[in-house]
């Protein structure tokens, strides 16, 4: 089933409150959690949202946008493509 944004943006918002309370590296911890556990799709997703600048997201999520891994998928002919 796929994730709602709701919930998508609650799971990011929750990594990110997490992290606020680490003294350094806050939106590194945010994205290397991210990117350690969270699927392609579920990344894509992510990543879309901070593009649009949504207003859901904290603003620590926001600032590990440019850390997270962009997901590559693969086209029907085999090559990978990605944003």
């Amino acid at each position: 089933f796929p994730m709602s944004h709701d919930k998508l943006a609650t799971m990011a918002n929750q990594i990110a409150r997490f992290m606020a309370s680490r003294p350094q590296g806050q939106a590194e911890g945010v994205a290397a959690h991210i990117n350690d556990y969270w699927g392609p799709p579920m990344r894509a997703r992510l990543l879309a949202m901070i593009a649009a600048g949504d207003p859901a997201l904290l603003p620590l999520v926001h600032r590990a946008g440019p850390l997270l891994r962009v997901p590559e998928f693969s086209d029907p002919c085999g090559a990978a493509a990605s944003r």
